[in-house]
């Protein structure tokens, strides 16, 4: 009787998804330990050490609020503890998470109306100056956007979004998705004037899925008091009541114990050091992929205006008749490689490569290479190089 061969990968899967993303060792090892009353001593000083290291990356002095849920609960946080019933609010079309956003807001009550973009060149800022001069009663109370479109790899530059506003003397709120940024390149809410700002644990903070953070403006708190749509679990002025855990219902202290030391690593390399570290790792995977397609017949950078590709993820446009799904699958079930997918409309026709979070130079030539090794074994024609490429960007 013959052997059944088991095929499955061996060694430490390549984890190259724009999230969740790779947890360090240390933070799993601060998660694995008992539980501990969430109203002891010891545990609140943890959470206020949490809630000060969060408001230090995101760069305010204004409120900070945590839900045990994905982002998207801190999304409909958002929405519900600021706006009533047909409310209007202006979304920015980014790709696929900022339709998103839209659809939540419609299924809250709200009205909704998407400044439409270009996926692949982005925001054209002048309609959206356009449609806030055009609101001269200032029936729009907020504007919606997402700082990093995980799907396209592109980035929104959220001064710019400000500036707008300003220019316009609008009083509308600033509402920022900053869940594939946040911990991976710069973000200022006070100095650019965000309202609420939306995040997630599973990315740039090196977390497990399940814990959503919302940064939440002066400006914004009092919007909220006059909110009419219903909420219970995420609202805000509740939790602030529930002192001193300000939690509904028992407070997730494992994600807590595991944030803390998520922010002594972000802090022992510094912010900026964050920073260039993802640009570098970034700019060295875009250097593969242009040479993978120098003669237009090999994948290419979805993402087509140059100052907004994103740091945190690549967005990679497969060759006409070739599928990104198929690929994906060799690489994941033959050599333990896990790439991101297309989204929506861009399902099957893009890749994505997640560079973000607890990542390096090895990590990084590792990915690209296998994604070498499974374009090749799945018959998608690139030209040879992009590791030799990406290793030239890194050496410099």
């Amino acid at each position: 009787m013959t052997a059944q061969v088991n095929t499955k990968p061996r060694g430490r899967q390549f984890f190259n998804n724009p999230g969740p993303t790779n947890i360090p060792d240390s933070v799993l090892r601060a998660m694995d330990r008992p539980v501990m009353d969430f109203l002891a001593p010891e545990f609140l000083e943890i959470q206020r050490a949490c809630t000060g290291g969060v408001k230090r990356i995101l760069k305010t002095d204004q409120e900070v609020f945590f839900h045990a849920s994905t982002g998207h609960g801190a999304w409909e946080a958002a929405v519900a503890n600021l706006f009533s019933p047909g409310d209007l609010v202006l979304v920015i079309e980014t790709g696929y998470f900022s339709l998103g956003f839209k659809e939540l807001a419609e299924t809250l009550g709200l009205k909704v109306e998407v400044v439409g973009a270009d996926w692949r060149k982005g925001l054209e800022f002048s309609k959206l100056s356009e449609r806030l001069a055009a609101d001269k009663s200032h029936e729009i109370k907020a504007v919606l956007a997402v700082h990093n479109e995980t799907a396209t790899g592109m980035v929104l530059p959220l001064a710019e979004v400000r500036r707008a506003l300003d220019q316009t003397k609008h009083p509308a709120l600033l509402l920022s998705d900053t869940i594939s940024s946040l911990g991976s390149m710069e973000y200022k809410m006070d100095a650019w004037g965000i309202d609420v700002t939306i995040a997630g644990s599973q990315k740039g903070l090196m977390m497990p899925t399940g814990m959503a953070i919302t940064g939440v403006s002066n400006k914004a708190l009092e919007a909220s008091r006059k909110s009419k749509l219903p909420k219970y679990y995420f609202n805000w002025e509740l939790m602030a009541q529930r002192k001193p855990q300000r939690f509904i219902g028992t407070v997730p202290v494992h994600f807590f114990f595991g944030l803390q030391q998520s922010i002594k690593l972000i802090e022992e390399e510094t912010l900026e050091g964050v920073f260039a570290r993802h640009a570098r790792l970034a700019e060295a995977t875009r250097a593969a992929v242009r040479a993978w397609g120098k003669d237009g017949k090999g994948p290419s950078l979805y993402g087509q205006t140059e100052d907004r590709l994103s740091n945190s993820v690549t967005t990679i446009l497969m060759p006409e008749g070739h599928s990104s799904d198929s690929m994906r699958k060799i690489a994941l079930e033959r050599f333990n490689l896990s790439l991101g997918g297309g989204l929506g409309p861009l399902m099957g026709k893009v890749f994505r490569i997640g560079h973000l979070g607890d990542l390096n130079e090895p990590m990084l030539l590792g990915c690209l290479a296998t994604t070498e090794l499974a374009m090749k074994t799945a018959g998608v024609p690139f030209n040879a190089g992009g590791v030799d490429a990406a290793i030239e960007s890194l050496a410099a």
